[in-house]
């Protein structure tokens, strides 16, 4: 039984009741405030819960320091309304008197300092009526580890709240808490009652983020636990990614020419064209950029709200009809539009901030989309290419406050794991970065969260319905050899201060001729101790969007943190004398 605390979900209690079941929970955690601001008998409170397909997994909770007479009320109240289970609050040992009831259950749900106290209670109580209530914010959040509870008869506990963690209550993969492992835990000791979530109210979303984060964790633990089969509704796997295939743009003629004058710079080439729509390829490595100026379509109506933006994201996949299917069941709406004569129907997603996110795989004809749909173009003269060879990843900026649900959607729908978030100072504020990517590192994305509309990040988002591509990073073998062919095209590249080069040097004790390479070329460095990292920016075009070039030497992971404030400086000043030009 999955099942939602009222108490987190905003609006009235009817509508959060629609909101829940329309979500896809079996029931509701009812709280008592709810209870209280209900306008009726407690019979209509039934009766309305039930017209809206749910059943109530528990009344409560009951604030720590409860009497035994308010205890006693309560259950009472839990009788009136068909509810079989009484959640209350313990922080102390010293347990008030509680007297079993004949038809509703009392769960104690004690405070991690307690936890010992109270199960040992109940154990030795040996109540029927009366078991254990357990939260993983309080189970695992001082560092315990799931193991702990692997002798805890699981038939003792009646309510599990899989809250992630540690430092505030969050949704599960949001934190760092083994919430899987804790389910499994719980599994084998026997138990099979509820499982909850639930965090402080977060808008709209609420639900489904609730919905996606509790069926992902019980579904990826049932991968190493069949006793959790039937908590969970039967869902796809997680979908390895294999790639970036594409990256679209939608833009009128004056960005168009904007884009494709920096394109050409970097040494892509146009190399196709639709053959219907106007709409180009260009191409460089495993690179693929598409240009899309329609004025209808999805790429007409993100150009409409965004202006000139990414507005399609294509990955590689092992089975695109299989990714859509997990999507949906977890919430995701897909994509639909028509399609041209000869066209492909390539399956899609809705994506981060109104874009879309196409797959492409090789058990179809999906993989030929460049030959069926697009015709070659002639070149009046060949452009060697420059050494970028793949997409290395890409930066989505959003508020701060979206930016959870964004990592849920990812993290949920495909086999990627994520970084700790990194507080990255801006001139004016903090924008906080996390990044996710595939185990093989073949898909990176940057989530970066923007608090104060007044740093760079923040100014992006800044008047737009949503969150976009701020940035896109391609690799290369060589970053010197690849910059010094970008100079000889008249690339724009970011300046970077003298003084960042004079302590980089210092810091890593880089000989003068490489510190002195690293200036010419304004490259940024990092090191640790799996490898090196390289950085080249290039100059913002239209709305504050920017291309990077990096290298990787060794197996560093990472994507320069100790660099981003000397870059956003840099940008910084670089839009004030754009701006006073």
């Amino acid at each position: 039984m999955l099942t939602l605390p009222t108490s987190v979900v905003p609006g009235r209690l009817h509508e959060k009741l629609r909101a829940i079941a329309a979500g896809g929970f079996d029931a509701i955690d009812l709280s008592l405030t709810d209870v209280a601001q209900f306008d009726g008998t407690l019979a209509e409170l039934a009766r309305l819960i039930a017209e809206a397909g749910l059943i109530v997994a528990s009344l409560g909770p009951l604030e720590a320091g409860a009497t035994s007479l308010a205890i006693a009320a309560k259950q009472e109240m839990a009788r009136t309304l068909g509810v079989k289970l009484l959640l209350v609050e313990i922080a102390d040992p010293v347990l008030p008197v509680l007297q079993g009831h004949p038809d509703v259950k009392i769960a104690l749900r004690p405070t991690r300092a307690v936890e010992a106290a109270v199960t040992a209670w109940v154990k030795e109580r040996n109540d029927p009526q009366i078991g254990l209530a357990l939260n993983a914010f309080d189970v695992l959040g001082d560092g315990s580890r799931p193991a702990r509870l692997r002798d805890l008869d699981g038939a003792a506990v009646f309510h599990v709240a899989l809250w992630d963690g540690p430092q505030q209550p969050m949704l599960p993969g949001q934190g760092t808490l083994n919430l899987g492992g804790l389910a499994r835990v719980l599994a084998r000791g026997g138990y099979d009652g509820p499982w909850s979530v639930g965090v402080a109210p977060d808008g709209p979303d609420t639900v489904s983020n609730a919905y996606r984060a509790l069926v992902t964790v019980l579904s990826d633990a049932a991968m190493t636990e069949p006793l959790l089969r039937d908590a969970t509704p039967n869902l796809p796997p997680k979908v390895p990614t294999k790639g970036f295939e594409f990256i679209e743009f939608a833009v009128d003629p004056a960005s168009a020419s904007e884009l494709e004058s920096t394109l050409t710079a970097m040494a892509f080439r146009r190399e196709r064209k639709h053959l219907s729509k106007k709409v180009t390829l260009w191409r460089q490595g495993a690179v693929n950029i598409v240009i899309n100026q329609e004025g209808a379509g999805h790429a007409g109506q993100a150009f409409e709200d965004h202006g000139p933006c990414v507005c399609d994201m294509g990955l590689r996949v092992q089975d695109a009809a299989e990714t859509v299917a997990r999507a949906k069941a977890l919430g995701t709406q897909d994509f639909r539009q028509s399609v041209g004569l000869g066209e492909l129907t390539i399956p899609a997603i809705h994506g981060v901030g109104g874009s879309v996110i196409h797959f492409i795989d090789e058990h179809s004809d999906l993989h030929r989309v460049w030959d069926i749909e697009f015709e070659p173009v002639t070149r009046a003269q060949a452009v060697p290419p420059a050494g970028l060879r793949r997409i290395d990843h890409v930066a989505q900026t959003m508020r701060y406050d979206e930016m959870q649900s964004w990592l849920l959607y990812y993290l949920s729908t495909f086999e990627m794991t994520k970084t700790p978030i990194v507080n990255v100072t801006d001139p004016s504020g903090i924008v906080r970065s996390q990044a996710i990517e595939s185990p093989e590192g073949d898909v990176r994305l940057n989530l970066n969260g923007a608090a104060d509309a007044q740093t760079l990040a923040g100014s992006f988002v800044s008047g737009r319905p949503g969150a976009g591509v701020q940035h896109i990073a391609f690799q290369t073998d060589d970053i010197f050899e690849t910059s010094a062919q970008l100079a000889a095209a008249n690339f724009d590249r970011l300046v970077i201060p003298h003084n960042y080069y004079v302590d980089t040097q210092a810091t890593f004790g880089l000989d003068d001729d490489e510190a002195t390479a690293l200036q010419h070329h304004n490259i940024l460095y990092d090191h640790d101790v799996h490898g090196s990292y390289y950085q080249l920016y290039g100059g913002a075009i239209f709305n504050g969007f920017f291309f990077e070039i990096v290298q990787r030497k060794g197996r560093y992971a990472g994507y320069g943190a100790r660099n981003a404030p000397v870059r956003l400086a840099a940008q910084s000043q670089a839009r004030k004398r754009q701006g006073a030009a």
